[in-house]
Order: C-alpha cells, then sequence, then structure tokens
C-alpha cells in the first residue's frame, strides 16, 4: 500500500498464498495473494487446449555432455520415484560434511541428467528457476511464449504464466524441473494444480517437504567418484592418470570436501594453467586452516577461488571487477546491457567475460546475451574485506548498475521484469554499514512501485525493507520521505498477509506524522485510513471503526465533503459498518456515497460501480436478515404444502 487511500468493498479472493490458480471458468487466473485476476480471451483458451508441444520440447540448460561420475545409483532412485509418486525434491544431505546452506553439491546437475536421460519419455520438459515465486511465475510465462507465440508476444507475464497452467492441464505427461526452491510451500499450488505430469524439485533447504514431495538428499560424492571427476577435468577425458596422479588427485579431492562445484573449480584451473596437482595442493595448503576434524568446505572453496581469481586477474584485470560486481546481483540471466557501464566497449566486455568463462566462474544463457554466476562464487566474493570506502568489493559498482538501469515509470514491461531481479538481489543483500545512498534508496522504490502497479504488492517487502533502510540512515527517523517508505513498508506486509509486523509499522507511522506533520495533514489522514483497514483485516473492529468514524470527519473539514479521498473513507466506514452487522448504518452511508460519486465521477466511472455494487450487496444481506427474522416469527408450516419463490 501506498501514501494513498484505499477503496474497501468485496474483492475476488484465490487460495494459496503468493501462489497462482486457474478458477472453475478456465478463462481467469487468480493470483493466489488476491492481488490480480487475469482474464484470458477464448481463442487463448482454446489454443491452449489445442496447441500440441513438438516432439522433444523443452528448455533445458547446456547439455548432458558434460562429465557426470558417483550418481548412477540416485539416478535410479529418481526415477523409480516419479514415476511412483511422480513428484520428487533433491536436496542436500545434513551433516558435518555438509556444505551448510550453500549451493555446488551437484543437485542441480543430478536433475538435468535425469531430464537430457528420460527426454523422449516426455511430452514437454520444461526448466524453471525456483527461486522465488517471481521467477516461477515467469518461467510459466516462458512456456506459453514457446507454445504459442503469436498470442504471448501480445500480453504481460501474468497472462502467459496463467496460459501456461491451462496448457499444462490439458496436456498430461509432462516434466517440469523446479530448481533451487528456496521455499517448499511455493511448490504446494503447483502440485495440487497439476497432477498429470511429473514435478522435480532441487533445493538447498532440507526441511519443510513432507507435505510437499518425497526427497532424496544427495550428499558429497565418495572419495572414488572424486578422484575420477578431478583427473577428468584436470587432464581431459582421454588421458589416463597415473598412479601418482591419482594419489595426488586424492590428497586434492579431500582438501577440497569431495565437494562436486570445488573440484570442477580446481579442475578448470588445473585444465587451463597447467598447474600439477600437487603444486595446487600445496598452494592451498599455504593459506587454509588444516586443523583435525577436516576443512572447512567453504572455506576451502574460498581458497580456491582466491587463486582462480588471482589468475584470471593476470589475464584480463577488467574479468574480476565485472565478476565482483556480478556477486550482488541475481545469479541468472545477468545481461550483457546491464554490465556494460563498468566496461563500455563491447570487444572488451566480451574478452573479460571469456576469461571468466574459461575459468567456469560463469557461464553464457544459449544464445549469448546474458550470463550467470554460481551462487556459491557469490557466496565467497560478497565475503571479502570492507575497503576504504566503506564498500565490499563489487559492491558500489553493483549499485550503480542497477541505478543506471532504472527504467522511467511508462518503460515497457519487459525492460523491468528482465531488470527486477538484480534489484531485488542488491537489495536483500545489503551488508551490515554499508554507506547509504539516495539513488539505490530510488532505485528500489522504483522497482517496487512496478510491482505495485502490477498488482503485486506482497511482493514488494525486500524492496520496500531495504527503502526504508537507506531512508533512516541518511535522512533520519522521521523524515517525510522516511515515513512514506515505513507507510509503503507496512502496506507491503499488509498484501502478503503479515499484519503482526503491518499493524506497528502503521501505527509508528501514524505517530510520528502526527507529531511531523500534524493531525489533519493528508499523509496523517491517509495513515490513519491505513492504519484502520488494517485493524479491520485483522478482525479488530472496536479499533478499525472509531478510525474510521475520525478520518471521516477530517476528510470532510480538510478536502471537503465529496472530495474522492472523503469519499473513499465514507465507502471504508460503510464497509466496516457492514462487517460488524450494522446495517442500519452501513446503508445510508452508501447510498450517500453512491450518489456523489455519481454526481462528481460519473455514472461509469470504477469507483462509482463499486459503490453500486456495495450498496446492492448491503441492501441484500439487509433483506436476508430480515427473511430470517420472519421466519423466526411466523407460525411453522408444513413445507410440503407452501410455495416458495426464489
Amino acid at each position: 500500500m501506498t501514501d494513498s487511500v484505499v477503496s474497501g468493498g468485496g474483492a475476488v479472493q484465490a487460495t494459496g498464498a503468493r501462489s497462482m490458480a486457474v478458477g472453475g471458468n478456465v478463462s481467469v487466473a487468480i493470483t493466489g495473494d488476491g492481488a490480480r485476476v487475469v482474464m484470458l480471451p477464448a481463442e487463448a483458451v482454446r489454443w491452449a487446449r489445442e496447441v500440441e508441444a513438438p516432439p522433444g520440447a523443452g528448455n533445458l540448460p547446456g547439455s548432458a555432455t558434460g562429465v557426470f561420475v558417483g550418481r548412477q545409483d540416485e539416478l535410479t532412485e529418481l526415477r523409480r520415484m516419479l514415476a511412483d509418486q511422480g513428484e520428487a525434491a533433491v536436496t542436500q544431505v545434513l551433516g558435518v560434511r555438509a556444505v551448510h546452506g550453500l549451493g555446488g553439491i551437484g543437485k542441480s546437475t543430478l536433475a538435468l541428467h535425469y531430464a537430457h536421460t528420460y527426454r523422449r519419455e516426455y511430452t514437454l520438459v520444461w526448466w524453471l528457476n525456483a527461486t522465488s515465486t517471481e521467477q516461477i511465475v515467469t518461467g510459466l510465462a516462458g512456456l506459453a511464449t514457446r507454445l504459442c507465440p503469436q498470442w504471448a508476444a501480445t500480453v504481460g507475464v501474468q497472462e502467459r504464466a496463467a496460459w501456461a497452467l491451462l496448457w499444462l492441464q490439458w496436456h498430461p505427461g509432462w516434466l517440469l524441473v523446479f530448481d533451487n526452491v528456496e521455499d517448499p510451500a511455493d511448490l504446494h499450488h503447483y502440485l495440487g494444480t497439476l497432477p498429470d505430469g511429473h514435478h522435480l524439485a532441487t533445493s538447498r533447504i532440507a526441511t519443510g517437504w513432507h507435505k510437499i514431495a518425497p526427497t532424496m538428499t544427495l550428499g558429497l560424492l565418495d572419495a572414488e567418484a572424486a578422484v575420477d571427476l578431478l583427473c577428468t577435468l584436470a587432464f581431459g577425458p582421454e588421458h589416463t592418470p597415473t598412479p601418482q596422479q591419482r594419489r595426488d588427485a586424492a590428497a586434492l579431492a579431500a582438501d577440497l570436501g569431495h565437494l562436486p562445484l570445488a573440484l570442477e573449480q580446481a579442475g578448470a584451473y588445473l585444465f587451463e594453467t597447467g598447474t600439477s596437482l600437487a603444486d595446487y595442493r600445496q598452494m592451498l595448503g599455504q593459506v587454509m586452516d588444516t586443523a583435525a576434524g577436516g576443512i572447512d568446505p567453504e572455506r576451502t572453496i574460498a581458497r580456491i577461488w582466491r587463486h582462480t581469481l588471482a589468475a584470471v586477474e593476470r589475464r584480463n584485470p577488467r574479468a574480476v571487477i565485472l565478476l565482483n560486481a556480478m556477486a550482488w546481483l541475481a545469479p541468472d540471466d545477468i545481461p550483457r546491457s546491464l554490465l556494460a557501464p563498468l566496461c563500455p566497449d563491447p570487444l572488451a566486455l566480451g574478452e573479460a567475460l571469456g576469461a571468466l568463462h574459461a575459468y567456469n566462474m560463469i557461464s553464457f544463457s544459449s544464445d549469448r546475451p546474458s550470463v550467470s554466476v554460481h551462487r556459491l562464487v557469490q557466496t565467497v566474493l560478497r565475503h571479502q574485506p570492507t575497503g576504504a570506502d566503506g564498500y565490499p568489493a563489487g559492491r558500489q559498482d553493483a549499485e550503480h548498475l542497477i541505478q543506471h538501469a532504472t527504467p522511467d515509470e511508462d518503460t515497457d514491461t519487459p525492460q523491468w521484469e528482465q531488470l527486477l531481479p538484480h534489484v531485488v538481489a542488491v537489495a536483500d543483500s545489503t551488508p551490515p554499514h554499508c554507506p547509504a545512498s539516495t539513488d539505490t534508496a530510488d532505485a528500489y522504490h522504483a522497482a517496487a512501485q512496478y510491482l505495485y502497479r502490477q498488482g503485486r504488492e506482497a511482493h514488494t517487502v525486500p524492496l520496500r525493507t531495504a527503502a526504508l533502510a537507506q531512508c533512516e540512515q541518511l535522512l533520519g527517523d522521521t523524515h517525510p520521505q522516511t515515513l512514506a517508505s515505513r507507510n509503503n513498508l507496512a502496506g507491503a506486509y499488509e498484501a502478503a498477509g503479515d499484519l503482526k509486523r503491518a499493524i506497528p509499522l502503521y501505527e509508528t507511522t501514524l505517530a510520528q506524522r502526527k507529531q511531523v506533520l500534524g493531525d489533519t495533514h493528508p499523509d496523517t489522514l491517509a495513515s490513519r485510513n491505513n492504519l484502520a483497514y488494517a485493524y479491520q483485516a485483522a478482525g479488530d473492529l472496536k479499533r478499525a471503526i472509531p478510525l474510521y468514524e475520525t478520518t471521516l470527519a477530517q476528510y470532510e473539514q480538510v478536502l471537503g465533503d465529496t472530495h474522492p479521498h472523503t469519499l473513499a473513507s465514507r465507502n471504508n466506514l460503510a464497509y466496516a459498518y457492514q462487517a460488524a452487522g450494522d446495517l442500519k448504518r452501513a446503508i445510508p452511508l452508501y447510498e450517500t456515497t453512491l450518489a456523489q460519486r455519481e454526481q462528481v465521477l460519473g455514472d461509469t466511472h470504477p469507483d462509482t460501480l463499486t459503490s453500486r455494487n456495495n450498496l446492492a450487496r448491503a441492501r441484500r444481506a439487509a433483506q436476508a436478515v430480515q427473511q430470517r427474522s420472519t421466519a423466526t416469527s411466523s407460525p411453522a408450516v408444513d413445507p410440503r404444502q407452501s410455495s416458495t419463490t426464489d
């Protein structure tokens, strides 16, 4: 919610927080937070039923030609689980040798190998980045673009995602791969809505799956498989390692914690530079803590990548600048155009990215317009020492990139959708005590307002949180811009259904606005209205109604009896009366509001139509109450002899 009066009244509802549902009328799709209703035209519904996927259709990243060792049993078990139950989640096993909270253990590799191995068993194989609900929706939208481009090119992300859900319901036998799920609950709706295919999820999260899908825990590679992988990567698949090389590889693999990603990175470095296994291990021993009990895998990875980055820097110093900036962006689909301010010459940009790609620090998309960075690389790079300017390496560059790329409000949706994950990533990853910036706060606010205009206010919480922190640090706790930011964060929490966080923020904002701006300032009145609305949403009508009454009286005094904000406030009070069962006070207010909106806004204005609908519902409720009262006071009759009317 932003600084504006919120109109009450009934609204279409959908179940499943932050999910997307296809309703009983298949031409209607509703987002699970109730924020947006998507209407699909009849011809789009017909195409969803009639369009067939071409043989072998899919969007799998990469290919199945890479090195795959030590996972054949897991691959067989995964096939059994999907064939038997239709859902499976690959998570990493917990334990002292696990990489706590980090990626790189090979979950996505196993899922990708499964998808390539069995893709001919499915009508369609579709890979979805499932880090957030937004990215799932975007991935589903891509399915519509692939299968129905003539229509998908003319509509937005939400419409395309709704079409994809409808297509999947009509056409059984597909495989959906949800890669890197952060919250298992995000999949609950999709598994319930789409029963006629297989769902495969990968996640770093080991808990929360018992109500969602059966799980397969994926541990570290065994020692023999780790040696095979390292030797293949370091010497090439045609080379047969000597016994000494295998012994050196076994020692290095143990130092690397048998973690697939660490092995892959080390192998790429060894292959590129020609460094021997023994020398590489000796370099690690100079800087790593090798205390009894084993080497911490995260620290092992950090040491490996510092050596790798040193080699990259010798080859192309600008490549490290780019990588440090990318560490703070979203890991996937980083557009080259977003990075251009750090390297304006396209040729130099290509050479820098090529140096990173040579060491497997990044990967290119299939058509090369964007790059991806593994999350583990980002985690390590984000923990570099803070510089003299107060910023960790690459952080200030990343903020400048999103500032430079922020579109205008009326910019086409695709440009915003491409940038949005990166703005959210920068907001989410703000280091403690990092210098604040008004330009960065403006970028967060602009992205949040885009989501708000799209009806996705519930998804703005990280952006609103970061913007508020910036305002508090730069402007102080009671600056009008800080107060507006705090109000907006409260609205985001409310839209997400988190009233326990929303209400205290609204209360604080109202108290501060009364103190700073005065009791009847328009912003103060908006805060009072928003707090009343939140109280009502929480079922606390005893606190909501007096606030609505005070707000209406003050709007009438300050703005006049027929100002649109006054009319909205009168509508809200009527709605609260109705919720409290006080129809004798609600109906006259609805009648007055309708008459005034007809006069001020016109007979067909959306607010006028809302008022007319609200009045009709209130009168129908009053009629039902009267009928129940009459039935209670009348003598009983034999229903078989009575006549009934509708």
